[in-house]
């Protein structure tokens, strides 16, 4: 699987194509001082970990009051992944809502041996959250897939991503292990 993502972004790799349905999902202040660029894989646990003990701290301390924005960056590590990307890009007025809600219930959609079991599992579970998607039309958008593997191809490129979480802090790779203690001590020091 890893092979067919790596053919993919390498495809992909040299389109950027960017309009209404591929905005970033961003929390923050659009002005901030602090940027804050999060590569995440939606099946990754350590991801589902980052947003359920790190993000609401984060999110308290220096997202909502104005110092920090954060960027959610694509970085699907599984055919999985991908797929719940798209659909968080197709459905993208909702999507910080579905991202949060996937991590938060990952076990509950990630299931199967399969990637149509898989996908089977999401398009269930997102039904059930009551997120109003077109299933079939998101996973199945060219723009979205391009997108999404342009974040990937980016954070190897610019960055050096090779796991999730990776957390970039003002163009910065953020090499500290990553709990809220370590983060607050680095953007303490931005402010």
């Amino acid at each position: 699987m890893k092979k067919f993502l790596l053919l993919l972004a390498l495809f992909f790799g040299s389109l950027t194509t960017v309009n209404a349905e591929t905005n970033r999902i961003i929390s923050g202040n659009q002005n901030a001082k602090i940027v804050i660029l999060a590569y995440e894989s939606l099946t990754c646990s350590h991801c589902a970990d980052f947003h359920k003990n790190v993000y609401p701290q984060l999110k308290k301390d220096y997202i909502d009051t104005g110092l920090a924005k954060i960027e959610f960056r694509h970085f699907p590590l599984d055919a999985a992944a991908f797929n719940a990307s798209k659909i968080i890009q197709c459905k993208h007025d909702q999507g910080m809502e579905i991202l949060e809600s996937l991590y938060s219930n990952q076990q509950a959609w990630i299931k199967g041996n399969t990637i149509e079991q898989v996908n089977n599992n999401l398009q269930k579970f997102i039904e059930k959250e009551g997120f109003q998607v077109n299933f079939e039309k998101c996973i199945n958008n060219k723009k979205i897939e391009e997108f999404v593997l342009n974040d990937r191809i980016e954070g190897v490129k610019n960055f050096k991503v090779n796991a999730t979480p990776t957390i970039i802090i003002n163009d910065k790779k953020f090499e500290k292990s990553l709990n809220y203690k370590n983060l607050k001590e680095t953007l303490e020091k931005l402010i």
